[in-house]
């Protein structure tokens, strides 16, 4: 009898988890080096089956019958965000794979695509609100000044030439097993440092979030919510009417 309750339910959950997916990925349109989020659902396919009887017990199956959605995963896209001139000494853009390392004040190592660098109060190159960026072997980087040039492999020099350290660029061997925090970084096991990375100086890397698809996707999710909701006050209604007028018989 609330067979129907299951779908209409589920159905709603679903809407409501995608629909927090593309708001994410709308709000940081404007965030450097962000990735979407992509959200997929499934049915328990073949998982629950109708049977018909008779007197004898000679039973025959009718069809499978899925009773909800259920979520199945949230993907990071990692595809190539548009490196955009800055003009900023500090900021640098990854083209290809990999990522930067911070270390955070926990001590632990966060990975990031965004390049929007700033000094500490030390000297150390650091990123904003999380810790201080690491270099090719491992150790934060002193820079002293932000009177720097750089080259395309992520080396950084002052005025005079001379060579103050190297951005360490490291990459994972399936980005499916990186995982995004809450504040946008990335935690992975066993990254290794790149031989030849590709490093933009004076660019950030652009969110690479398509804001049309994602208004689409939005519009989609929102009108199939109203839809659901709507299905399932008009069932609740006919359910509470079957009730009654069974009840008076």
């Amino acid at each position: 009898m609330f067979k129907g309750f299951y779908n209409l339910t589920s159905g709603m959950l679903t809407q409501q988890r995608n629909l927090n997916v593309v708001g994410n990925n709308i709000v940081n349109v404007s965030t450097s080096g962000f990735k979407q989020s992509r959200y997929t659902a499934t049915t328990f396919d073949e998982a629950m089956y109708s049977w018909a009887g008779t007197v004898d017990k000679s039973y025959q199956q009718i069809g499978p019958y899925s009773y909800i959605r259920a979520s199945s995963a949230t993907y990071v896209d990692y595809s190539q965000g548009v490196p955009q001139p800055t003009g900023v000494l500090l900021d640098f853009a990854i083209e290809g794979d990999g990522f930067f390392a911070v270390r955070g004040d926990d001590g632990q190592t966060y990975y990031t695509r965004s390049g929007g660098f700033t000094l500490d109060a030390a000297g150390y190159l650091c990123c904003p609100g999380r810790g201080q960026v690491l270099g090719a072997d491992g150790q934060p980087i002193q820079l002293s000044t932000d009177k720097i040039e750089a080259d395309s492999t992520g080396r950084i020099y002052n005025s005079n030439g001379g060579l103050l350290g190297q951005l360490g660029i490291y990459q994972v061997a399936d980005n499916a097993q990186v995982e995004r925090t809450v504040e946008g970084f990335f935690l992975g096991q066993q990254a290794q440092l790149m031989e030849n990375p590709l490093v933009h100086w004076q660019y950030l890397e652009r969110s690479n979030v398509d804001m049309v698809q994602q208004m689409t996707e939005m519009l989609t999710c929102q009108r199939a919510l109203q839809s659901t909701a709507q299905m399932s006050k008009m069932y609740d209604e006919m359910m509470n009417r079957t009730t009654t007028e069974v009840g008076r018989l």
